[in-house]
């Protein structure tokens, strides 16, 4: 079996890993470095970082349809399946039907429930409390292509994306191995093993807005605690106090508090609590602007805030 991976966020790096336990990478592929903080200094892919870890032949790459290198081993020599995980450019001809059983994804979600941007978030700020990771083939249509595998996950109390993020690539990379040797092991007819998704039963996991980021304490407590848990892994949900912003990074409903909706309930060992539209939310780990992560009531404590004061 001959197979190539592009992908480059943490998602792709995460199932890389778990994958080349189980069958061996010919190629990988990920976007060039962006650049950022002092100096502009270059960024690679987490792609990128995981690969030259695991000592994997790597090669970055701009617009692939523009890759001529790429393209014309992929006419010369076509490997049997490109598996495509987290990368931030559309599949196009001739890559998604040159390898023979064709370019497959990883998507952590339960497809057809939220194709598109965001599943991880998107699932547990709608409250799912099941989801599960799906490899399909890629077709022209977003996230639509016919199934080789599925699998699903119970969403545990208090899970963050972060920790969904790692069950799930863990298992998406065992269930694309499976999908990949089952594949070679049928021969001419693995066509039979793709499943059409059900389009009607499609929902969109939209790309998250900025809007989405701030929380007002007018949203009952059991939403603000999935948004702080959904957002953990794509920069944090904050809060605006005292014109400051000041991220949540922990949190939990809290039972039997209620108030003036951001009024300061109680101090609780390393938590603050506070009253929401219904219930409470129990702060546990905030970061003021400029400041590092750190209990929500060492954070209260040094502000003064006693019960009663409202943020």
């Amino acid at each position: 079996m001959r197979l190539w991976f592009i992908g480059g966020g943490s998602f792709a790096a995460r199932c890389l890993e778990a994958l080349v336990r189980r069958l061996p990478v010919e190629r990988v592929v990920t976007g060039t470095p962006t650049r950022g903080g002092r100096g502009m200094a270059e960024i690679p892919s987490r792609v990128e970082e995981r690969a030259l870890a695991l000592g994997l032949p790597l090669e970055r790459t701009g617009p692939l349809g523009k890759n001529e290198p790429l393209l014309t081993a992929l006419a010369t020599e076509p490997p049997d399946a490109v598996l495509v995980v987290d990368f931030a450019q559309l599949i196009r001809e001739p890559l998604l039907s040159a390898p023979r059983w064709g370019c497959l994804n990883v998507h952590p979600s339960l497809l057809p429930r939220w194709r598109g941007a965001a599943p991880v978030p998107r699932s547990l700020m709608g409250g799912d409390a099941r989801t599960g990771v799906t490899v399909f083939r890629l077709t022209p249509a977003m996230d639509a292509g016919p199934i080789l595998r599925q699998a699903a996950v119970e969403v545990g109390v208090g899970e963050t994306a972060t920790e969904l993020y790692d069950r799930l690539s863990a298992l998406g990379a065992e269930i694309a191995a499976e999908g990949l040797s089952a594949l070679e092991s049928a021969g001419d007819d693995f066509a039979d093993l793709f499943t059409p998704q059900d389009d009607a039963a499609a929902s969109y996991a939209a790309k998250l807005a900025r809007s989405e980021f701030e929380l007002s304490w007018r949203q009952p407590a059991e939403r603000l605690d999935r948004a702080v848990r959904a957002l953990e892994a794509s920069g944090g949900a904050f809060v605006m106090v005292r014109e400051k912003r000041l991220k949540v990074w922990r949190a939990a409903p809290a039972a039997g508090g209620h108030g003036e909706p951001g009024t300061v309930l109680a101090l609780q060992g390393g938590a603050l609590v506070v009253a929401c539209a219904s219930g409470a939310l129990r702060l546990e780990e905030v970061q003021a602007e400029g400041k590092r992560r750190v209990p929500a009531a060492d954070w209260a404590r040094g502000l003064r805030l006693t019960p009663g004061d409202v943020l």
